[in-house]
């Protein structure tokens, strides 16, 4: 059915609650239904009034019809780039135990400087590679790094010292910096806010799987005798990366830009794909928007996204800490185990870890709350390296890294759909994506350092606890700022 004037009539009174306005629609309001719809917005104009109440009616069958179909199509590809690409970051902690540090002759800090230089690049580029994802098309972009990344860990395989090791790891940070937040915007183009924190989690539960996962594909790789010239540890490389530029080949075929060029939606599909999107963003007209520096700076200094920028850089020295540090962690508490028991011995806690990153994402969804989630899940963490400072029992010790994982992992998805949630324009959003990982990883590299020789064996994590602390003063200023942001919106 074609859509006719809308128009609203709004009323206080003793329905009225405070400032909030009861808005109710006249018999003239678009409405989606099983025949289809030209919704107001298709044509430029708004798909909400300035209060942010929709315009529109959407059929509520067909909407969730749509989400599955979305679900479907969209989260397994990006879900198995990000795991390996998260495999590809830290298969280095896996080779460290197959004889890497021995091999190339590292010492001191030398394995240190080598997963600092991949953050390096990453920092720098973060931003940059969001706005060159929305510019050229995630259809493309996301590919085509993924088939970089891949070739790169492939590279990996046959350095032999310090400075190739290094290099390599420096051109891998480059590459991976647009996959997080890139998958993370391309997401944002197709679901509503309160469903974007659950599909995050669908990929970014992936950094635990592949803790998991990459720990047994690592063990099995162990058992060969040799891959073509390749032995021990440079074998683990080598396949992983072959496998990750399988995925990227496929991935040029299966990611679509946008509703509007999905070949696997119909004519009504996609614009009810469309509709979904603008009818809950305040005064939009198009659901992409033409890239402006002024925009651009509003996602950047917008204050939810600074603040739950800073709380993602306390998360990440934990994250990242445990992708590159666990099966050294193992190793002190299980010493006199072979190294493919110590490799298996990481896979638990990465799978509990997986566990929490979906059920936080899926609580809020349901209840469409974000902030008291993030706020629940952050003690945990606290608690769990108490016991690991505290304790020298192995088995304590090894017990505290299950609570560690089951809090840090669901932060990052329910972190960045808080940053989505909280900007406007599609070129904002791409901006205040890209700061948040961007920070995200300064917490990354504050990790590399979290782990120091000197520590061996009790390696006591002081610096990532005193920052899972700290994390709550973050947690706590956070609603504070989101009512700021909404204000300054409003002014706007």
């Amino acid at each position: 059915m074609s859509t006719t004037d809308t128009s609203l009539e709004t009323k206080k009174g003793p329905e009225a609650d405070g400032d909030h306005i009861h808005v109710e629609v006249s018999p003239n309001t678009a409405v989606a239904g099983d025949g289809g719809f030209r919704h107001a917005a298709e044509r430029g104009q708004a798909a909400t009034d300035k209060y942010g109440h929709s315009l529109v009616q959407l059929d509520p069958k067909a909407e969730s019809k749509l989400l599955l179909k979305l679900d479907l199509y969209l989260l397994p590809t990006v879900a198995m780039l990000y795991l390996f690409c998260f495999i590809d970051r830290a298969n280095i902690g896996n080779a460290r135990l197959a004889g890497f540090e021995q091999d190339l002759g590292l010492t001191g800090y030398d394995y240190n400087i080598v997963l600092s230089v991949f953050y390096v690049s990453y920092i720098l580029l973060e931003i940059p590679s969001n706005a060159a994802c929305k510019w050229i098309g995630p259809g493309w972009f996301i590919p085509a790094i993924s088939l970089a990344f891949g070739l790169c860990s492939v590279f990996t395989a046959f350095v032999n010292n310090l400075s190739q090791a290094c290099g390599v790891r420096f051109l891998l940070g480059a590459f991976e910096a647009g996959a997080f937040p890139g998958i993370a915007y391309y997401l944002s183009r197709w679901y509503r806010r309160s469903e974007l924190a659950f599909r995050l989690a669908m990929y970014l539960v992936m950094a635990p799987m592949a803790g998991a996962f990459g720990g047994l594909l690592a063990s099995a790789i162990l058992t060969l005798d040799n891959f073509g010239s390749l032995t021990g540890w440079r074998m683990i490389f080598a396949i992983e990366g072959i496998i990750t530029v399988g995925l990227s080949l496929i991935a040029f075929i299966t990611i679509t830009d946008r509703p509007e060029t999905a070949r696997w939606l119909t004519q009504e599909e996609k614009e009810l794909a469309i509709a979904r999107i603008k009818s809950e963003r305040v005064g939009t007209t198009a659901v992409l928007d033409k890239m402006d520096k002024t925009k651009l700076l509003r996602g950047i200094i917008n204050p939810v996204v600074l603040a739950t920028a800073f709380i993602f850089l306390l998360v990440n020295v934990t994250v990242q800490g445990l992708a590159f540090f666990l099966p050294t962690v193992v190793r002190t508490i299980y010493p006199t185990s072979p190294i493919v028991t110590q490799q298996l011995y990481t896979v638990p806690p990465y799978l509990v870890g997986a566990f929490f990153t979906v059920v936080f994402p899926l609580i809020s969804w349901k209840t469409d709350r974000r902030q008291i989630i993030i706020a629940m899940s952050a003690p945990l963490g606290m608690v769990g390296y108490t016991m690991f400072l505290a304790s020298t029992e192995a088995r304590v010790r090894y017990g505290a890294t299950f609570l560690v994982t089951s809090s840090v992992f669901a932060l990052g998805p329910m972190t960045n759909a808080q940053v989505a949630a909280n900007v406007i324009s599609d070129t904002a959003r791409s901006s205040a994506i890209g700061t948040t990982v961007m920070m995200g990883n300064i917490g990354g590299l504050i990790s590399t350092w979290s782990f120091l020789p000197s520590d061996a064996p009790r390696l006591s994590i002081h610096i990532p606890y005193s920052i899972q602390a700290r994390m709550e003063y973050g947690i706590w200023n956070a609603p504070r700022m989101e009512a700021y942001s909404i204000r300054m919106e409003y002014k706007k």
